[in-house]
């Protein structure tokens, strides 16, 4: 049996989460912006945590998947969640392929990328057709040189975790009591800890190639965040109080921004504070805008632009960085002469998203929905 518009829309909608939401890619922006400027030094990017942002994303839709689904299998069957988080996600990764192919060749890089000024046309056309199903291309395919599974949307990897913890949720764990869900919640922690405070590198940088050590790390990555976000929402324990828009986003900004902790000889300390982070931080953060109120109209604006723009700001601003990756590294422009680009870049990324929001996502979702299901909905 379907659900109807009134029985989906009569759940609270969490505003204040969608704000966040937007502030977390915004920082994800602001963060590849200026990682350049690095030169694949760790020990030494700008905003350098910004990449934890992706582990804030998998907790937040475990949260609101499980909200929003949990108590709905009765009357859903997997098809029918597949089919809305199908046209919940999937528009915006062909645009965002689209996207990347447009500004293929404008990336080229004797330095950077030199295969691209001698790729075939079909070649790149027929890596862009894989990207819209997000099957991860091998490293033989790989037509950048970064060995990305989606090089031309290099942060399309975590939306095709993204789908796997969608997957694994409506097979098995929609199905597991709070106790046993809390079981595996507590050994994807462990798994995250053994990795980030024992494993080689102190952090949880990785997940966008094809090979046994980049999905290892994308699965650490994906497993604590998305069923702690799951078991989060089951358990309700939110918290209530003022500002709490304000309050989480300063919490996000501190937590992505603070510089890295230690060096080479204490890969630990970082690994630990990226474990505390993603284990307690985060969960904190959500339980605070979730149990938070907006009432001020200026703040629930914000909070709905930002939740519009930020899912279409991840998918499509990364060949944007590519192409300015490109620029400061075959022009060696220093930090000083080029982050007023970089913030054109940020500043473009988002015009570039809201349009992509106005005239294709939303359109697009409203026809899928017409299309494919019986009764209007609002897809989570």
């Amino acid at each position: 049996m379907s659900l109807t518009f009134n029985e989906i829309k009569s759940k609270k909608h969490y505003e204040i989460l969608d704000g966040l939401r937007g502030v977390a890619a915004i920082l994800v922006v602001a963060f590849h912006v200026f990682e350049t400027f690095a030169l694949g030094n760790r020990f030494k990017q700008i905003i350098n945590h910004g990449y934890l942002a992706v582990d804030f994303f998998f907790l937040l839709s475990g949260f609101v998947v499980a909200y929003a689904y949990d108590d709905r299998w009765g009357k859903m069957s997997q098809w029918e969640f597949y089919k809305r988080r199908l046209i919940r996600l999937q528009p915006m990764v062909i645009m965002g392929m689209i996207i990347g192919a447009v500004f293929y060749y404008f990336q080229a890089s004797d330095n950077l990328f030199p295969q691209i000024a001698g790729m075939p046309v079909w070649k790149l056309l027929l890596v862009m057709l894989i990207g819209f199903t997000l099957i991860p291309v091998p490293k033989a395919m790989d037509i950048r040189g970064w060995g990305e599974m989606h090089p031309l949307d290099g942060p399309a990897w975590s939306l095709f975790f993204e789908y796997i913890a969608n997957i694994l949720y409506a097979l098995l764990f929609c199905k597991f009591s709070n106790k046993v869900l809390g079981i595996f919640v507590l050994i994807f922690a462990g798994m995250l800890i053994n990795y980030t405070v024992f494993g080689p590198k102190g952090d949880v940088i990785g997940g966008w190639s094809l090979d046994l050590e980049q999905m290892n790390i994308g699965f650490t990555r994906l497993l604590y965040p998305f069923f702690a976000g799951i078991l989060l929402s089951r358990l309700g324990k939110l918290i209530h109080i003022k500002g709490a828009f304000w309050v989480c986003s300063i919490l996000i900004a501190i937590v992505l921004t603070i510089p890295r902790i230690g060096d080479e000889n204490s890969l630990w300390m970082n690994g630990l504070y990226e474990s505390f982070c993603i284990i307690l931080v985060f969960p904190l953060i959500v339980s605070i805008g979730a149990g938070g109120e907006i009432k001020n109209p200026f703040s629930l604006k914000i909070c709905k632009a930002l939740g519009d723009i930020s899912y279409p700001l991840y998918i499509t601003h990364y060949p944007l960085i590519y192409w300015y990756s490109a620029w400061v590294v075959d022009n060696k422009i220093s930090l000083e002469d080029g982050y007023l680009v970089g913030i054109g870049v940020l500043v473009a990324s988002v015009i570039i998203a809201f349009i992509c929001l106005k005239f294709y996502d939303e359109p697009v979702r409203k026809w899928l929905q017409n299309k494919f299901q019986k009764r209007k909905v609002v897809v989570e």
